[in-house]
């Protein structure tokens, strides 16, 4: 970067997650290209839809493109080519291989959702509030050939709500990574960062979910119920079933946290209030739910459809 000019940069992100990011990159930076995942069929009717980085960089008049494999030399070659200062990486959502990574001139950054080591992996945020974190918040650090190994740049910690979810927990942890980049970038290129080794030993993981990973086991305490119930949401969901039937459960709350009060799973009291569910230590209230093939409703919309003998059990 030649003294007085304003820094290149590359752009590898897809989510929405990664949208304030790039934002916050085009005002310290001069973005030279945008690299994001190809679009994809989503949607009730499967229609194929761009990422929304994408939509955000074409708004702004980026140059975009979406390989489908990042590991062939051409993409290297192309970004080696730009001579870009820095990459920065924000839920880009594949491994990069190495000569991408030493490809600009002060490599790759990642803006990850976690205070490093704790939450190495794809699903940092949704495993905090599934572990029972009470405080998160986002690293930027130098990225190397592991799973977020690489050396620590600088850090954002916040608390995490008691009753937040996993959506509206990313939504905050976006805007402070937008914060962190657009503070520490410049920086960073500047040379004034030292490079923090992250202690292995104290690494924890947060791997890709899965739609199994939602599933609800009352046998459970009803603090980890509930704390997968937010952690899963929106996605993959947290699900049980309700008489033979499919359920996914939308927003839930401890009632009772110790001691048993009947078999896991029995419905101990359903009204408008909620649906009172035992479970292995503790008392579960779902508020929200959905039964499969029908909308989401309160719990108040569910019980209204009820016959007054009907026994419910949740498995």
């Amino acid at each position: 970067m030649k003294q007085g000019s304003r820094p290149t940069a590359i752009f590898f992100g897809t989510p929405e997650f990664a949208v304030p990011c790039l934002n916050a990159l085009c005002e310290v930076a001069q973005v030279e290209l945008v690299v994001t995942q190809p679009d994809r069929p989503s949607g009730r009717g499967m229609k194929l839809t761009e990422p929304p980085v994408k939509a955000c960089a074409l708004a702004r008049g980026l140059p975009v493109i979406q390989p489908v494999a990042v590991r062939k030399p051409e993409l290297a070659e192309r970004l080696r080519a730009l001579s870009a200062d820095v990459a920065v990486v924000v839920a880009y959502g594949r491994i990069l291989p190495q000569p991408v990574l030493d490809a600009p001139r002060l490599g790759c950054v990642n803006v990850h959702a976690s205070l490093l080591p704790k939450l190495r992996g794809a699903a940092p945020i949704q495993w905090a509030i599934i572990r029972g974190e009470t405080r998160t918040g986002v690293c930027l650090m130098q990225m190397d050939a592991g799973m977020d190994t690489g050396p620590v740049l600088g850090c954002s910690a916040l608390e995490i709500a008691p009753d937040e979810r996993a959506g509206e927990l990313s939504l905050r942890l976006s805007r402070v990574g937008a914060e962190l980049l657009q503070r520490e970038l410049p920086r960073y290129l500047r040379g004034e960062l030292s490079p923090v080794r992250q202690d292995d030993a104290a690494a924890t993981l947060a791997p890709l979910l899965t739609k199994e990973h939602g599933r609800v086991d009352f046998s459970r305490e009803a603090r980890e119920i509930d704390a997968l119930v937010r952690g899963t949401h929106p996605w993959p969901g947290a699900f049980a079933f309700l008489s033979g039937q499919r359920v996914k459960l939308h927003r839930t709350h401890v009632l009772l946290a110790d001691s048993t009060h009947g078999a896991p799973g029995s419905v101990v009291r359903a009204d408008r209030h909620g649906i009172e569910v035992a479970t292995g230590a503790g008392v579960l209230v779902i508020d929200a739910l959905q039964p499969e093939g029908k909308r989401a409703m309160s719990a108040e919309q569910f019980c209204a459809g009820l016959r007054s003998d009907q026994n419910l059990r949740f498995a």
